[in-house]
């Protein structure tokens, strides 16, 4: 039997900006996930990094599926383990049929059974009008925000066993829009739906589809993609920006027994931001 808390991935204190909070040093794991198995796509730097290191902290060992950045994936696997659970690293492009083929194949060789599958691997790209949004850029975007993900889970989905979550990330911009990442809120709108319509396919297998729908978080992402930050997450009604680590735990709630009566809903976690559905 495995001990929980031996030990405690140290965070870094957050700076705006600079680095995010993957997970608050004070967070104590309860055995919630003691035992699950995860597979997290996406999960080598930002929400899905601080999602892995969670479920690590309440038990459960986790893959990670992540497409290019070894040394974020290696720094994953680091947190994982000083938690006392099992990472599993899977490298490649989502958008390929082979590489979720292999997702596949090695998670079965390895465990047998997954208990929960996050749906967290995204893009975007910030473009201030739709004339320069390139057709190029449409169907990247939507082949990895939305057709790798529905791939991804009818590939996992004989491995998810009765009790099982399927969880996905979506955003509030599915919900109120975005004037500078059209094709990007467009996908997530989409990821809605299909957090919808599956739950509703999945009920009588007993599989529980939810998803999250962050605001302004900081993550490695949005460093990437907008060149001026110093008023990102300012119009919230907070005033600022999440943390992955205050994401994260709301993805534990929907993976344990806690959420066992819940299944087609969204989690808004947004900085205060009211929005419809």
């Amino acid at each position: 039997m495995k001990t929980q808390n031996k030990s405690k991935s140290k965070s870094k204190v957050p700076q705006e900006g600079l680095f995010p909070e993957i997970i608050r040093n004070d967070y104590l794991g309860s055995r919630k996930l003691f035992e699950k198995k995860a597979v997290i796509s996406g999960g080598d730097s930002g929400i899905g990094q601080a999602v892995a290191v969670h479920f690590a902290r309440e038990g459960a060992d986790v893959a990670v599926i992540y497409k290019e950045s070894d040394d974020d994936a290696k720094e994953t696997q680091r947190l994982v383990e000083e938690e006392g659970q099992q990472c599993i690293l899977l490298k490649g492009d989502l958008t390929r049929k082979a590489f979720r083929t292999k997702c596949t194949e090695k998670i079965k060789s390895e465990w047998e059974n997954v208990d929960i599958l996050v749906n967290n691997a995204g893009i975007h790209t910030s473009k201030n009008s739709l004339e320069k949004i390139t057709d190029e850029q449409i169907r990247e975007t939507f082949t990895t925000n939305i057709l790798s993900m529905i791939s991804l889970t009818r590939n996992f989905l004989p491995l998810i066993r009765k009790g099982g979550r399927i969880i996905c990330t979506t955003s509030v911009t599915a919900y109120r829009g975005s004037d500078h990442l059209i094709d990007y809120a467009a996908t997530k709108g989409a990821v809605l739906a299909f957090i919808r319509s599956l739950a509703g396919n999945l009920a009588e297998k007993g599989i529980l589809v939810n998803g999250i729908a962050p605001g302004p978080i900081w993550t490695p992402l949005v460093k990437e993609a907008f060149n001026d930050l110093s008023t990102f997450g300012k119009d919230t009604p907070l005033k600022r920006a999440g943390q992955p680590s205050e994401v994260a735990p709301a993805y534990v709630f929907l993976a344990s027994k806690d959420a066992s009566y819940i299944t087609g809903e969204v989690i808004h976690i947004n900085g205060g931001d009211f929005v419809g559905g």
